[in-house]
Parts: C-alpha cells; structure tokens; sequence
C-alpha cells in the first residue's frame, strides 16, 4: 500500500443517515423515558449521551442506506491504501460497521468519556498518523480537510457547502438534494384524501350551504391534514428499521434517507404548530379533538400497532375520529348509525392493509411481518373477521338510510338506497382484489387508482348529495 490511510467519517458520509439520531429512535421504541433521560444524559456530555443510547440500541446496521458512489470509491480504494472508520459515534457502534464492512481495518471512535468530533477527531488521527487523507461532509470536518494530505467531500450539509465554495478537493461524492416531489412524497400529500371525512357532516347535516360552516371544514381539513403529515413523518421515523427490510417501504424518503432524519424532525414540528394554530382558529373545541388524534396517533405508532388485533381497531378508529372532528369544527350532531357504519368499514379497510401485507409475504418467502405481533397463518382470521366488518358496515348503513327516511332529515332520503349496491360492490371488490392478492399494502392508494372504486365510491356521493338537495 503506497498512498496515506483514508479516515472515512460515518454520520452522512459512509452512510446517509446519522447514528445518534438513529439509535435515539430505537432507544425511544424500547422505553420512551429516554424522551426525558436523553436532557439528563446530555448534561453530562455528548458522548456521555451517545454511550447511553447505545445501551438501549444495537441497530442492524446493514439495513442503513451508504452514499453509494462513495462506496464505490472506497472499495476501489481498499486494494491500495487502508480504510479506517473514524467516526463521533459511539465506539460499539462502530464496531458493528467495522464487522459488517470489512473494506475497514479497524476504527477511531468515541468513548464514554470523549466525543471523537472536531479538533478531538484531528488529535486522535494525528497523534497515529501524521500524513492521512480524509473523507467528511459536515463543516466540523473542514479542521480535518485544512490538515489533511487528500481530502474528499462526501454528500456535505448545508453549512458544509458553503464553506466548500472556495476550497479544492479530491473529490465530491453524492450531492444531492431533496427534490419537491421527495417532500411530498414523505408529507403523503395524497393521504390528504382520508381526511375528506372531515366534509361528511358538512355534507349529511343541513349546514350544507352555511358559508360560516364551509369555512370552518375548510379550516379543520388543512389543520388536520397538516397534523397527519407531521405524525407520518413521526411514525416512519420509529418504522425506520422495519420499513428498510419492506420491499415497497424502503424506498419511502426517511428510510431511504433521501430526506434526513433532522430535516424530518425540524418540518414535523413546524407543521404541529402551524396544524395546532389553524385549529384553534376553527374553534378551541376542535383543538381538543386535533390534540385527542395526536396522541392516539403517537400512541400507536409508538406501541398500539404492535399488539394484534390493537392495530387494526386503532387504525378504524384513527379514521372515524375525523367524522366527529368535522362535526365538533361546524357544532353539529353526528348520528349513532353514521359513526357505527364508518367503524365497520374502517375496521374492514384496516384489515384490507394487513391482509394484502399478510399476502405479500407469500410472495416474498417469509412467515411474519417485521415490527408486527402476527404471521401469515393469521390470514384465514383476518380475513373472516374483515369480510364481516364489510357486512356489518352495510347494515349500519341501512339502519341510517331508514333513520332518515322516517326522520326527513333528507329531502329524499328514499334516494339513500340506491348507495347500498354500490357500497356493496365497492367492498365486494376490495377484499376480493385482497384475497387475489392484487391489493397495494394501503387500500386508500388503491382505490384511487382503481377505476372501479373511484366509479362505486363517486357514485354513492352522488346519491347520498342528491338525497340531500332535490
């Protein structure tokens, strides 16, 4: 080996991601005390903090997306100088890629005791090799770069990239960027359409041509559907080990690390705040019932969807609660039939989800969902029960269409009969694709897509409408 040792930093330069944000996570998934110990932690030090998360935490680390052209330069690499992994994270850690990465020979890490960062990182390298090269992104890594003999940028931050604007490097590896299309992608802007349920009071009540109520279920649908883009970020970031082993789900923004786990934590909690303001325009009614969705958003991303059964209950209910928040957003009544009916088909859609990823199994040779507490032998009891929940579903909704017919609460509520066909063949249709094995992992996506569905599904609105104005 003829050319200096190459000290590679880890944090967004071997890897995408960064390995104290990563191991927090994990951390938080198995006891989420380590919300408030993490302050306590940190007051005894960085590294102190990163010793402690560690205990908690040992992270497949062969799931974790590199920076793959800098990958690409450092196994051309390794044939002709050595590799050493010289990262702030903690020593155990870095073990664990010095295992899973042999390209490396051995690392320079952090300790209980001392954060390996900076001019700490500089000292440690120098004090065993006077002439190395040197492969960072951030801008602490520019003390390195002024010492080094080769220096190589590798996806730098945004501070590191102006500080980059006038220096000379051996190379620059993967910079890119999150494009518009990526933050949508990851705010799941198209989820956005669960949350029209917010209108279906609106839409059943005779507030229908209320400008004031217009306004304000215009209102609570941007306040929560702002909120929903927050708590996705939130939950794909405790999903993150789980979605990385997903066929379809690796390949979402975080998991991917497209989108980096700070920038995910920094808009999720400018889209709360901006979600929570909205709604207490709307009324401070409606922030309750906001503030209600969040924590049994957070409650089952954190714990709930790891229960069998809890789940899927979750799940239908996560759906129904924005029925009652459209109407606590315009003050009016929900009927019992109305919320019953909306149980039964949201039950029903959520065990569509677990059924086509209970189905996906089969076809990717495995027996259990990863982060899941069932199999794919649960399948025949999943299925019997949502087929069941889809029936139930249209007998509340005819308990509500003969509600109303004696009530007159419609002008022709005779006209709601029509809906039940349709509604019937639409989820006649979804479990059947389900059962064939043709249903995406989520039903929504789905049936936005699926002509079928879209005709059944606008075709009930235009009756359940036209109930209500003729």
């Amino acid at each position: 080996m003829d050319k200096v040792p190459l000290y590679v930093d880890l944090d967004g330069t071997f890897i995408k991601s960064d390995m104290l944000l990563e191991s927090f996570w994990e951390a938080l998934k198995v006891n989420p005390l380590v919300l408030f110990l993490a302050f306590l932690w940190l007051l005894k030090g960085k590294s102190h903090l990163k010793h402690q998360l560690s205990q908690y935490s040992q992270p497949d680390v062969g799931l974790i997306p590199l920076n793959p052209e800098f990958h690409d330069f450092l196994q051309a690499e390794s044939g002709s100088r050595e590799l050493v992994l010289a990262t702030a994270s903690n020593e155990s850690i870095a073990e664990l890629f010095v295992q899973r990465y042999p390209l490396f020979s051995r690392h320079l890490s952090s300790s209980a005791d001392r954060n390996l960062k900076g001019k700490n990182k500089l000292a440690a390298i120098k004090q065993e090799q006077p002439n190395f090269a040197y492969a960072g992104n951030s801008s602490e890594d520019f003390e390195l770069f002024a010492e080094a003999q080769e220096s190589y940028l590798v996806n730098p931050t945004s501070s590191a990239r102006k500080l980059a604007s006038g220096t000379t490097f051996n190379g620059r590896f993967d910079e890119q960027r999150a494009s518009l299309l990526v933050w949508l992608k990851q705010l799941r802007v198209h989820q956005w359409l669960k949350n029209v349920l917010i209108f279906v009071p609106l839409f059943v009540s005779w507030h229908l041509t209320t400008i004031d109520a217009l306004w304000a279920t215009v209102g609570a649908f941007l306040s929560f559907s702002l909120l929903a883009s927050s708590t996705y970020i939130f939950n794909d970031l405790v999903d993150l080990p789980a979605d990385r082993q997903h066929q379809r789900k690796r390949n979402r923004p975080l998991a991917s690390c497209a989108i980096s786990i700070t920038q995910g934590i920094m808009v999720a909690a400018v889209l709360l705040v901006v979600s929570l303001v909205l709604s207490w325009l709307v009324s401070p009614a409606f922030t309750g019932v906001l503030l209600l969705y969040l924590i049994m958003t957070l409650a089952y991303s954190f714990k709930l969807k790891r229960f069998f059964g809890i789940d899927v209950i979750m799940l239908a209910s996560l759906y129904s609660i924005r029925i009652f928040a459209g109407a606590v957003a315009i003050g009016a009544v929900v009927s019992f039939w109305l919320l019953s009916f909306s149980m039964f088909v949201f039950l029903s859609l959520a065990l569509v989800k677990r059924c086509a990823e209970l189905k996906a199994l089969e076809l990717e040779n495995k027996d259990a969902v990863s982060g899941r507490d069932y199999n794919y032998s649960d399948y025949p009891v999943f299925l019997g029960f949502g087929t069941s929940s889809a029936t139930l579903s249209i007998l509340m909704f005819s308990f509500y269409a003969n509600n109303n017919v004696l009530t007159n609460q419609y002008q022709e509520p005779e006209l709601l009969w029509l809906a039940i066909p349709m509604l019937g063949y639409w989820l006649l249709r979804m479990w059947v694709k389900t059962h064939r094995g043709e249903m995406h992992d989520d039903p929504i996506v789905f049936s936005i897509k699926d002509r079928g569905s879209v005709i059944s599904v606008m075709a009930t609105c235009v009756v359940v409408l036209a109930a209500q104005i003729i």
